[in-house]
């Protein structure tokens, strides 16, 4: 859609809360269609076309949804700390699920890096998403083990001679998506934030669930990106050994940085897929959303 083709306010009702609203100029991608489907549900739709400014919901919350949000925001503030027992425990079970068998050295290991993280030290990796990634990773590894290692060790599809970092990317979708459903605030301020409140009432797992949907999905869109490019591996190979012989820089290095930026663009791409499903009409559980039939335990 064109940025001065005009702007629309849906409001969908949600039950339990009250609606506000409050101008801002939204940009394209804020822009959502509303199926007329919800009305008689509970839901109601008002759109108006061509208005110089769209409205910015936020929603009163009823005790209990408060309570629930309030959980989750709990979870989001709790930081990565390496002295703390609780979480160097998660963090060894994290291990132990991803590489049954295999003995960890130590909690500073260049063993990490096989699990894609930057460095010997994940801690230095959770600041960006906080114990919450940590959890997340470890209730995708114990709920949909098949899908975990599928994931870890590359198994499917045709893969790139240069793959996203496993860990990295984990983290990356936990900061992704609390900002998508913009949980640090004390109310939700957007649809999506509505209706995954809701969601997140019918399932207090619900975000950990989001979650592991999200990263199959990233790690689809990633092949599907591939796939769009013939012979991209001796492509992308040969890009970086020119590139590299030219400007004498190693070739690792810039190996990584594109595999950044293509994970960024992919996971930008995911975010909108989600976007999309969470405001479909039927849904009304996580576990109704297309992309959770890619979750297999």
């Amino acid at each position: 859609m064109e940025q001065n083709a005009g702007s629309f306010l849906a409001v969908r009702r949600l039950s339990g809360g009250a609606i506000h609203h409050h101008r801002h100029h939204s940009s394209p991608a804020e822009v959502v269609g509303v199926s007329t489907a919800w009305l008689g549900k509970g839901l109601s739709c008002v759109c108006a076309q061509r208005r110089e400014s769209d409205a910015r919901l936020s929603f009163d919350l009823s005790p209990i949804q408060e309570e629930c949000l309030h959980r989750l925001q709990n979870r989001i503030e709790v930081q990565y700390d390496g002295s703390n027992l609780e979480h160097q425990k998660a963090l060894e079970a994290l291990w132990r699920a991803s590489f049954p068998g295999t003995e960890l050295l130590g909690l500073v290991s260049d063993q990490w890096k096989e699990m894609g993280w930057q460095g010997k030290d994940p801690s230095t990796d959770f600041r960006g998403g906080g114990f919450i990634s940590l959890e997340n990773l470890l209730y995708f590894s114990r709920n949909y083990p098949k899908s975990f290692q599928e994931l870890l060790y590359k198994k499917n599809g045709d893969r790139a001679l240069w793959e996203y970092p496993f860990a990295v990317a984990g983290v990356n979708i936990t900061f992704m998506l609390i900002q998508m459903l913009d949980l640090q605030a004390a109310k939700p301020t957007s649809l999506i934030g509505a209706v995954f409140l809701n969601l997140l009432l019918e399932n207090d797992r619900a975000f950990d669930i989001l979650y592991c949907i999200t990263f199959k999905l990233m790690d689809q869109k990633w092949l599907e990106m591939h796939a769009s490019y013939m012979d991209f591996n001796v492509r992308l190979s040969f890009l970086i050994c020119n590139l590299s012989d030219t400007f004498f820089v190693p070739s690792t290095f810039l190996a990584d940085q594109i595999v950044e930026l293509t994970l960024q663009t992919v996971i930008k791409s995911t975010r909108r897929q989600l976007e999309r499903e969470l405001l479909l009409e039927d849904i009304q559980r996580i576990e109704d959303m297309p992309s959770y039939r890619f979750l297999t335990c």
